[in-house]
């Protein structure tokens, strides 16, 4: 085999740098050896996660290359911060990132549950069975699950007016969260942004029109819901009102400036009388503007790009208040708002262009008098904002994506209002019910099948130990309790009440949620037994 060798090679300055020639250090696993080294990796991530599991989880600090530091307990966004190296590592980490983005909720459960079906794949390849009768058997298993889950479902009523329902769920979502604190009140932000935006009639939720702002400063109990835009701008001049009335917003992509040749341009000023006339001509240009905007009737003007003093100046004295360098989002979300058209250029701008709102107002806050512009009895009343304080700039991130996950919580209720019980009740009744399904398949696949129920118990067990509990022990209780009173709803006391009827708590967890964390679970374990190959990039024909 050909020993490694340096070779010289210069780059576009003429300076030498050296080619390694690393193809001869040649690595390759396969077959069971390969898989075992995957369900290693898999198993690495999922521990560190399953401690973040449940309302007693606990959180993990990450630390970025430049220093910034996140805490939470939110699985995806733990899993989105390591720097993961290892492939199947890496493919848990899009696991997670996969439900989050299609349920928003249960990310942390759908690793634990991933790495618990891996664990127990390793010892079934011990006992000699092939990789792909266990993937088979988890299908059979996790089909068998799903199913079962459809029997247990309790169906939930709410509407506009009677939402204690939707709370409740709400409120299982941000129980293991760092608002726990105020967790009532959270709750009923989540439900009222999604119930202001939600088409009920359709089960659509548009989220586009729910934006959270965030700023640091005040408590978690100062968190409020705006049914309006809130932008983190003032108005351009001090001396501009600060209130608006009955606003007819002029919603502009073109800034306040005199208009430039598209050619490169040169201008020489060689005199007083020129410098005067280019002067007039700019300060004609811009009142024509100015002109243009109050000859349609609009009595405030938001504009994405910047002006200058002049313009600014002008502005004032004709009582035109303005707020300059909104970002793209925030005016298109002020556009649909306000039912207004984004205009590109001033002779365009028409009255029927314009946006319509009750209400502009700047609010201050803290001593440093931070200001912020408030949209509110907007032309078109579902766009809400959330406006998160809290101490810190941790906390307030944190907050954001505990409200993240418990709109997403609401959402999926408003799309599908059934729901299984939390505290691994659904968990274990499932687990009861693939082992009983097992005995009666005759072939090989019941062993996986076991092993998949076996799987299932890891995430009450989890539950269990965070909460203090000795696992075993009360996984061995719940189960037998389970089988003795027929009921599904009995799961893991982890808040210490001395209920374990999960109904009677209200622990609800929204049926698709549990439902995608099987079937997302099972599909990467099944990806993972089939690869039997790992052969890296500078392997050398030989």
């Amino acid at each position: 085999m050909a020993q490694p060798q340096a070779v010289y090679a210069t780059d576009e300055y003429g300076r030498p740098f050296i080619i390694v020639r690393e193809q001869a250090k040649k690595t390759r696993s396969h077959g069971v050896e390969a898989i075992k080294s995957h369900i290693l990796a898999a198993r690495t991530v999922a521990n560190i996660i399953r401690t973040s599991l449940g309302p007693r989880g606990l959180d993990k600090i990450l630390i970025s290359p430049d220093g910034d530091i996140t805490v939470t307990n939110d699985g995806a966004t733990i899993l989105g911060q390591m720097e993961v190296e290892h492939q199947i590592a890496k493919l848990l980490v899009q696991l997670s990132k996969s439900q989050d983005e299609e349920i928003g909720d249960g990310t942390t459960g759908v690793v634990v549950l991933a790495g618990a079906l891996l664990e127990q794949s390793e010892t079934l390849l011990d006992r000699g069975i092939h990789p792909i009768r266990i993937a088979d058997g988890f299908d059979k298993a996790c089909s068998a699950a799903v199913k079962h889950l459809d029997t247990i479902a309790d169906k939930i009523e709410y509407s506009k007016t009677e939402t204690s329902n939707l709370f409740k769920t709400a409120k299982t979502s941000l129980g293991s969260k760092i608002v726990s604190k105020e967790h009532d009140q959270f709750a009923q932000i989540a439900v009222d942004a999604v119930l202001a935006v939600a088409d009920l009639e359709r089960k659509d939720v548009p989220f586009d029109m729910i934006k959270v702002e965030g700023k640091v400063g005040g408590s978690l109990a100062d968190t409020s819901l705006i049914r309006g835009v809130l932008v983190d701008k003032d108005m351009s001049h001090p001396q501009m009102p600060s209130v608006v009335r009955d606003a007819k917003l002029a919603i502009l992509t073109c800034p306040f400036e005199p208009p430039r040749p598209k050619t490169k341009h040169k201008l020489d000023i060689t005199s007083v009388e020129e410098y005067k006339k280019l002067r007039e001509y700019e300060k004609t240009k811009f009142q024509d503007m100015i002109k243009m905007v109050k000859d349609t009737g609009a009595n405030l003007v938001i504009c994405q790009w910047g002006f200058d003093d002049e313009a600014n100046h002008l502005l004032m004295q004709n009582e035109l208040p303005a707020v300059r360098w909104v970002g793209g989002p925030e005016i298109e979300l002020i556009a649909i708002a306000t039912q207004g058209r984004i205009v590109p250029r001033f002779e365009d701008l028409t009255a029927q262009k314009l946006g319509r709102a009750g209400l502009v107002r700047e609010v201050t806050f803290g001593t440093t008098r931070d200001k912020m512009l408030v949209i509110e009895e907007c032309a078109n009343s579902r766009t809400v904002t959330i406006f998160v304080r809290g101490s810190n700039k941790m906390i307030v991130d944190e907050a954001k994506r505990a409200l993240h996950d418990a709109i997403c919580a609401v959402r999926n209720m408003v799309v599908d209002n059934r729901v299984v019980y939390g505290g691994g009740a659904a968990d274990i009744s499932c687990s009861l019910a693939v082992g009983k399904a097992a005995d009666e398949i005759p072939t090989i696949e019941q062993y996986a099948m076991r092993a998949f129920a076996s799987a299932l118990d890891s995430i009450p067990l989890a539950l269990a130990e965070n909460s203090g509990l000795s696992p075993i022990e009360t996984l061995a209780e719940i189960k037998s309790r389970q089988v003795k009173e027929g009921s599904p709803n009995l799961g893991v006391d982890c808040v210490g009440s001395g209920e374990n009827d999960m109904k009677k708590q209200f622990v609800y967890d929204p049926l698709i949620s549990k439902r995608q964390q099987y079937l997302l679970a099972t599909q990467l374990v099944r990806a993972v037994l089939k690869i039997d190959d790992v052969i890296t990039a500078g392997e050398m024909d030989e």
